[in-house]
């Protein structure tokens, strides 16, 4: 005879539960202090009523998932760089994962390695104050550089393109404007471009705050703060909330998967060096940003596309600081490009990363490189460059219409004499 649900008001009542098997429920009634990592075994969720929190030993991680686990409306604390809710790998199938309404500080890393095949999680408002996931020491690599994991890590790491992973994640908001998230802020793969598949209905985050901690002149790290990695298939990415990078190599929004829809409905910011607003390195169908994109940080540029390719692009108002940040930066074709508000760079000549080498750039508002074309362009608002000697369009590509409305400013001197 199995028991519906039982209440814990102890550690050492928590830890029983989570084994027995005559428990489907547990519900935690108050703050539990100093607890060991352990593990729910298949089938059993966990919960937490008013004010229920657990606090895990220092140095330890936290919640190890089995199979068709649930936790919910807890506060669960770590130290920063440790798990808070990690999977056990050695399951062949995690079945159905739910994590709902948590608040926590540690990692949330949730793995398909080694025996586990198959799975869907199920993500839903978790609020993750403080993490440092640099420690992570696997990692993607590709163009050049290596992409350090998130606070929120969902990754299908398998070689084998049978493994398919399924997701729907909402609510997932990440560190604290000022005080970031060590690493990316949420960070979703599969196992590269010909292996395992992670397949995402909705991507929703609220507010993002991250910095990956790279330290200048690394040219073959990134982070970012909502990363689409390769092998990752997203029918909608939201941002709900504005994201916030701080870091060197910080990209604001990556993509090196396949994104139908992604909208950004707040602001982009990024304050650190060859941190890109937008960068993409996969397929978009249709990208829009609502907002502002600005970047303060050196060679950090706006949006730019330097492999794979983006069908629709819809830009608010885009402005670039420092020198080497390019507005708009075209390496492959793509279709429709729009800006509502225009392109506006401060910058001269500087560093900026390029696929993983440090390449001299001028902050040029809108660049087509060779290589690059565009079906149409079109900027309202005007293309206008303040920097020394910098023109406000650079086209080495093919663009069959282009629009600039409200004209193109070079305001600096010395463009005179180019």
């Amino acid at each position: 005879m199995t028991s519906e649900q039982r209440k814990v008001w102890t550690v050492s009542e928590l830890l029983a539960g989570a084994q027995d098997s005559s428990v489907r429920e547990l519900a935690v009634t108050t703050m539990l202090t100093d607890v060991p990592t352990f593990r729910l075994s298949p089938g059993k969720t966990l919960i937490g009523e008013a004010g229920a929190a657990l606090s895990f030993s220092a140095g330890q991680d936290g919640i190890e998932l089995s199979a068709d686990n649930r936790v919910a409306s807890l506060a669960l604390r770590t130290d920063s760089d440790r798990r808070a809710i990690f999977n056990d790998a050695t399951v062949e199938a995690f079945g159905r994962l739910a994590l709902e309404n948590l608040r926590v500080i540690g990692i949330v890393q949730i793995l398909a390695r080694d025996a586990i095949r198959s799975g869907h999680i199920e993500a839903h408002e978790i609020d993750i104050e403080a993490a440092d996931a640099r420690g992570c020491e696997k990692r993607p690599k590709g163009y050049g550089v290596e992409v350090v994991p998130g606070a929120f890590t969902l990754w299908n790491q398998h070689d084998d393109p049978a493994v398919t992973i399924t997701a729907d994640l909402t609510g997932l908001r990440a560190g604290r404007p000022g005080a970031p998230v060590k690493g990316s802020g949420v960070f979703v793969s599969g196992g590269g471009d010909k292996g395992g598949k992670l397949i995402v209905r909705r991507l929703e985050t609220g507010p993002v705050n991250s910095d990956g901690g790279i330290a200048p002149g690394v040219p073959d790290r990134i982070s970012g703060g909502v990363f689409v990695v390769y092998g990752a298939f997203v029918d909608s990415v939201r941002n709900r909330g504005p994201v916030t990078t701080y870091g060197s190599n910080d990209m604001v929004l990556d993509n090196w998967g396949a994104v139908d829809l992604w909208v950004a409905e707040d602001k982009i910011t990024s304050f650190g060096a060859s941190g890109i607003g937008f960068v993409n390195f996969g397929a978009i169908s249709r990208l829009q940003a609502k907002a502002l994109i600005e970047t303060f940080g050196q060679g950090a540029r706006g949006f730019n596309v330097y492999a794979g390719t983006v069908s629709t692009a819809e830009f608010d108002r885009i402005i670039t600081h420092a020198d080497g940040a390019v507005g708009v930066q075209i390496s492959q074709p793509v279709g429709e490009i729009k800006v509502r508000r225009g392109i506006e760079t401060f910058g001269g000549a500087g560093d900026s990363l390029v696929k993983g080498v440090v390449r001299r750039l001028s902050a040029i508002p809108l660049s087509i490189k060779p290589g690059g074309s565009a079906r149409e362009i079109e900027v309202a608002g005007g293309l206008v460059a303040h920097g020394p000697a910098v023109a406000p369009l650079e086209l080495h590509g093919h663009v069959e219409t282009l629009r600039v409305t409200e004209g193109m400013a070079a305001l600096g001197q010395g463009f005179d004499a180019i």
